[in-house]
């Protein structure tokens, strides 16, 4: 069981038990009132036989489910092995992305140095938090977005556009961190 404030994903070997176990949480939370989320709260086959078993079935890939921001997947290492893929939520990520360009367009006129300092603080905190293994995919296609639309921006600041690629280029790689993996791997970290 993961489970943060009132979000949680419960893991069972076998579908009964797990359908049990909803139908009693059900009835606790009915006797104070309470329901489940209905479009939150489903079962899935998920794990190491999913895909195995979905073959077999003829159903396709495993479901994925989103939980504390990110997407999580059936997939395997490169040894074969299962492991599971957790990858930024893409609505969210496009949200984040929205919210950065709006941001931009307002500070358009702010000196450089500041607009930088402000997207290096930004970008800095929400890669520390979605800095996951296989995730760097996704959060470098974040920071070029980010550069790009940064970008738009100082060349709409006059109508003599003054900022070359070079230049550029330079404020780039000063202001917007790469994405480096922050937390490690299942494995290392549930072994010490």
């Amino acid at each position: 069981m993961v489970r943060y404030a009132d979000d949680s994903v419960i893991g069972f070997q076998h579908e009964e038990e797990a359908e049990r176990f909803l139908e009693a949480m059900r009835e606790r939370f009915a006797k104070f009132g309470l329901a489940l989320h209905p479009q939150k709260t489903r079962l899935i086959e998920f794990g190491r036989y999913a895909e195995q078993r979905r073959k077999k079935q003829g159903l396709g890939r495993p479901e994925t489910f989103d939980f504390l921001g990110f997407t999580h997947c059936c997939s395997k290492t490169r040894q074969g092995g299962f492991k599971i893929l957790r990858l930024t939520i893409k609505k969210r990520l496009r949200a984040t992305l929205a919210a950065i360009r709006d941001k931009l367009v307002k500070k358009r006129h702010e000196p450089i140095a500041q607009v930088g300092a402000w997207l290096t603080k930004v970008m800095r905190g929400y890669f520390n938090y979605h800095a996951v293994p296989d995730n760097l995919k996704r959060l470098v296609g974040l920071r070029y977005e980010v550069s790009r639309a940064w970008l738009k921006q100082l060349r709409r600041r006059s109508q003599k556009d003054k900022m070359t690629w070079a230049r550029f280029g330079r404020l780039v790689e000063q202001y917007l961190p790469y994405p480096q993996r922050v937390h490690p791997y299942p494995s290392a970290r549930f072994t010490s």
